[in-house]
């Protein structure tokens, strides 16, 4: 009787979180007169929204530049982080302790208090209207990210580094050789956040890229309206549930990794 309640209690929560996704495409499905009722399910369904949502604005062109600028920093960030959490899960140094906290703290800033100087310093750069500023931020880590590899690195057994280091491996091959391949989820874990991090991100591509270089983050929310500058709802809802797409099919791809990988390093 009490796993039947649970799994009940399940599905309600199941659908509580499914009711955005199912309103939304309802909504896709509507004409735009059917819009401007209380009705909540379409009489006729228009699938060919979906169609009219790819073709009113360049939405295969955004769609590139979203793969470049979430493709970039997942790799970069990924690698990056996953080289400084070796360094603090397996290398000791004076002041490891302190920078790791100092690290851990940084997770705690709120991104709006960095926003306004990194748009300066990147605009004195010369970098605006380009993608170099997801290369530098992927380069320079994710605490989160670095965190999730120290956490998963300290649980790899360490007497297979110490029979490596034996044999005459140094650290650079036994990251590579050794420890790597054992991280898949870890790598797993990292690559779905940082790429839905970016693909999700609207801040960052509306104040540092253009109208031919920015992203569907930017351009769904607004490229649907009519002639007179009225939003079409039900193409908003139909594009934004093409951009959210490629993010369910990710997840659903790595849901195993990803949940092993975020689960390790937490039980840590």
């Amino acid at each position: 009787m009490s796993r039947a309640l649970v799994q009940l209690a399940l599905l309600g929560l199941a659908m509580l979180f499914l009711s955005p996704l199912l309103w939304l495409l309802l909504a896709a499905l509507e004409s735009p007169a059917e819009r401007a009722t209380a009705n909540w399910l379409p009489s006729d369904p228009r699938w060919a929204n979906f169609l009219d949502a790819l073709t009113h604005i360049d939405f295969s062109g955004y769609f590139l530049n979203s793969v470049i600028v979430a493709g970039i920093y997942a790799v970069l960030t990924t690698a990056s982080s996953a080289c400084a959490g070796y360094g603090f899960a397996r290398l000791t140094a004076r002041g490891e302790k302190p920078l790791f906290a100092l690290l851990v703290m940084t997770m705690m800033t709120p991104g709006i208090v960095t926003l306004v100087p990194t748009y300066l310093l990147f605009a004195r750069l010369g970098l605006v209207g380009t993608y170099w500023p997801w290369v530098l931020w992927g380069l320079g880590g994710s605490a989160y990210i670095v965190f999730l590899f120290r956490q998963f690195f300290s649980s790899i057994p360490k007497e297979l580094e110490d029979a490596a280091l034996i044999d005459g491996c140094g650290h650079v091959r036994m990251f590579l050789r050794i420890v790597l391949p054992q991280s898949g989820p870890a790598l797993a874990a990292s690559a779905v956040l940082t790429f839905s991090w970016a693909w999700g991100d609207w801040t960052g591509p509306r104040l540092l890229l253009d109208e031919d270089t920015t992203t569907l983050a930017v351009a769904v929310p607004s490229g649907y309206g009519d002639p007179s500058g009225h939003g079409v709802d039900n193409l908003l809802a139909a594009g934004s549930l093409l951009y959210l797409l490629p993010l369910l099919l990710l997840f659903l791809f790595a849901q195993r990794y990803f949940t092993a990988g975020a689960y390790a390093s937490w039980m840590r």
